[in-house]
This record gives structure tokens, C-alpha cells and sequence, in this order.
């Protein structure tokens, strides 16, 4: 298993990121080190603990609430980050989660809509509106956090949020990247994350969910190659990485981060 990654002192000096999700996990993790990095970075969530990570990083941090699944919400935190920063150069769309784990007949109507409004809108609403500016300034790169989960089990509406995130990441590559818009993606696999502290479902799981979970957690284990999970700072990496100007002939590209599990 890696050591922690150390940052790139100055990789993103100048540079100004929204990242979604912040408040907690792999979305903290980038924000954290990307202030490290010399990044200005507004940290967007909808749980007000997300202002005590902008308080650990310090004045190069910045917090916007807002509700992402809610077209309303990636508009204002658009509307935030152009005036804290007079642009955008950045955008990591990392809110997502599965929030039930079941064989997908047990999935019912509502719970398959809840999955799509968690793990697809905001990542959809949020290019839809970064673009704008991003056109105006005619540059700009947004990395997506997808999942290789787009093949697995008991997470049907989930992976097909990913699948989704996926074909939108290189359909606005293509169409974009004439304006000099990059659009790439990471495809984690499992990660070992301190226990959250929102929790993935308000309503608890029940015996028989807890046991759909475990054999979703056993397949993507087995999945690997190498029969772990991965670390936080295994999949923060990439993800800055690909943001970063070192990738600037990378887009359209959808990055497997799953320990050689392709999804």
C-alpha cells in the first residue's frame, strides 16, 4: 500500500477550482491538497460541516452551500466562484454516492429516481453551468469523479448514473475542446474512507441490506487485482493529476482507478 502522497508546491499556483462535495472523503482530500498545491478553492456542499475543513486549510479556502441536485444550486455556486475569483479555471464534480446497495428488482421507483438525482444530476447540472464562463474565457478544465461500479452489482441505478457521467465526459470533450475546455474523468473502485460523517442513507439498512452491501463489497474486492480497497490518497492523486496542466493533452479520457478493475 502507498505511502500519503506529498504535495506539488505550486502545481496549481494561480489557478482557481470549485470542487463539489467537500465536505467529507475523497472531494475533502482534493480540496485539501489542492490549497496545499496553491489552488484557491471554493469547497460547495449542502452539510455545513464543509466549513470546518475550509477552516483547517486556512484563507485560500472558500465554502458555498448549496443543494447540487438542483439545477438552482450549480447555478449559484457558478454565480459564487465568479465573484470570489472573477473566473473559474477548475471544476471537480465530485458529488455521488450509491445510497442503497440491493439486487435492482428490489429497487422501487422512487429509491431508483433518488439514486439518479444523487449520483448524475449534479455532475450534469454542474457542467451545464461552469460552461458559460468557461466559454467566455475560452479555457478550463472539469474532472469528473465517475466509477468503475458502471460494472458490478447490487448498485443498478448507480452504475447506470456513472455510465451516464461517463458519456457525458466525452461528449462535451469533443464538443468542447475547440474552446479550450478539457473534460476527463476518474472511475475509483473501492476506497477506504473514514466512516462518514453524513451518512449514505438517512433510513438506516436493514439486516438483509447490510447483507446485499457485503456481497458488493466482496465482489469489488475480488475484483482488484490487488484484493484491497484503495486508499483516499490513491484516488486524490489522480484526480489532480488530471486537473493539473501535466495533463493538457489528456480529455475525453475516463481514468480507471480500481486497481486494475475496469469496470
Amino acid at each position: 500500500m502507498s505511502e500519503p502522497a506529498q504535495p506539488f508546491r505550486g502545481r496549481f499556483a494561480g489557478k482557481f477550482m470549485v470542487v463539489t462535495g467537500a465536505a467529507q472523503g475523497i472531494g475533502r482530500g482534493v480540496a485539501v491538497r489542492a490549497a496545499a498545491e496553491g489552488a484557491q478553492v471554493l469547497l460547495v456542499d449542502r452539510a455545513d460541516l464543509v466549513s470546518e475543513v475550509a477552516s483547517q486549510i486556512g484563507s485560500s479556502a472558500h465554502v458555498f452551500l448549496a443543494d447540487l441536485e438542483d439545477h438552482a444550486g450549480a447555478l449559484a455556486t457558478m454565480a459564487k466562484a465568479i465573484e470570489l475569483f472573477g473566473r473559474i479555471d477548475i471544476l471537480i464534480n465530485n458529488v455521488g454516492g450509491a445510497i442503497r446497495m440491493r439486487p435492482f428488482a428490489e429497487f422501487t421507483a422512487d429509491q431508483i429516481d433518488a439514486e439518479i438525482r444523487r449520483s448524475l444530476m449534479p455532475t450534469l447540472y454542474c457542467c451545464h453551468a461552469v460552461l458559460p464562463s468557461m466559454l467566455a474565457q475560452q479555457s478550463g478544465t472539469i474532472v469528473n469523479v465517475s466509477s468503475n461500479a458502471t460494472r458490478g452489482i447490487r448498485r443498478g441505478p448507480y452504475s447506470a448514473s456513472k455510465g451516464g457521467i461517463n458519456a457525458l465526459t466525452q461528449c462535451l470533450a469533443m464538443e468542447y475542446a475547440q474552446q479550450g475546455i478539457r473534460v476527463v474523468a476518474t472511475a475509483p473502485g473501492g476506497t477506504a474512507a473514514p466512516a462518514r460523517i453524513v451518512p449514505r442513507n438517512a433510513e438506516g439498512d436493514t439486516a438483509q441490506e447490510q447483507a446485499w452491501m457485503a456481497e458488493a463489497v466482496e465482489q469489488v474486492t475480488s475484483s482488484t487485482f490487488f484484493k484491497r480497497y484503495a486508499t483516499l490518497d490513491e484516488q486524490i492523486a489522480p484526480i489532480l493529476f488530471l486537473a493539473s496542466d501535466e495533463a493538457s493533452y489528456i480529455t475525453g479520457t475516463v481514468l480507471p482507478v480500481a486497481g486494475g478493475d475496469l469496470g
